[in-house]
């Protein structure tokens, strides 16, 4: 569904990204992970149009996507889940779900996906009058998903939906993103904490100053020395035997 071939981006004279590949097949949630300021947002971006790679190519379903507008690309079918969050706090949990359909002229599939919504996020029906900006962190990330699922996405990128979460909520949120791959959406899921997302991903991405290190299946990934050492704090085998 997704495919970037030796992407390379950054911004102004700073290049991020380097010669990154990656894929996403449908109905995958795949997972790319990586420390603070790996690249790992740039990629989102990327992928989104709102930073143009300086070389390489971004195809979606067949179609190149590399240098289209961000409006482009989301009526293409790919969706935005953003860091922090950012719903608009000044408007209604209701307006802002409207605002994630604003690109569809389908209005009576555009009713149902709100209350399809509305079912699969039931505080948001209980708060659909009240403004975004009174919503707890865990409640605001469920409506930024929300918000996101309204434009009726082929594939949702979310990045970093446990940032700022306690474990609790943290864990409803995947719950959330499990419940949404079940129900047929492709995610690519763009995580810090490499426990949560390969304990609910098929594939992962490991990302290091720009570049993809490893990439395997989400099991073998956890079972990795890399990726226990540098990723879930544990040690290695041979650490532990010494």
């Amino acid at each position: 569904m997704l495919q970037l071939d030796n992407v390379n981006s950054g911004y102004g004279q700073t290049q991020v990204l380097s010669q990154v590949s990656l894929e996403v097949n449908r109905g995958e949630i795949v997972c790319l992970l990586g420390a603070n300021a790996a690249g790992k947002t740039t990629t989102m971006k990327t992928i989104l149009g709102s930073v143009k790679p300086r070389s390489g190519t971004i195809h979606f379903e067949g179609k190149r996507i590399d240098g289209l507008p961000t409006s482009a690309v989301v009526r293409l079918g790919i969706s935005p889940v953003p860091e922090g969050r950012r719903v608009f706090s000044r408007m209604t949990v209701r307006e802002n779900l409207e605002v994630g359909s604003y690109a569809r002229t389908d209005r009576r599939e555009t009713a149902q996906d709100f209350e399809r919504v509305l079912g699969l996020f039931p505080v948001l029906a209980e708060r659909a009058d009240q403004l975004a900006g009174t919503l707890s962190g865990g409640e605001q990330q469920m409506l930024a998903m929300g918000r996101a699922l309204m434009a009726r996405p082929k594939l949702i990128c979310m990045d970093e939906p446990s940032m700022g979460m306690a474990p609790i909520v943290m864990e409803k949120v995947f719950d959330t993103i499990v419940q949404l791959a079940a129900s047929g959406s492709t995610i690519l899921l763009i995580e810090q904490n490499a426990h949560m997302a390969l304990s609910i991903a098929d594939r992962g991405y490991v990302l290091e100053a720009g570049r993809i290190v490893l990439q395997d299946t989400a099991e073998r990934l956890l079972q990795n020395e890399l990726v226990l050492k540098a990723y879930l704090g544990e040690k290695t085998r041979g650490e532990a035997g010494g």
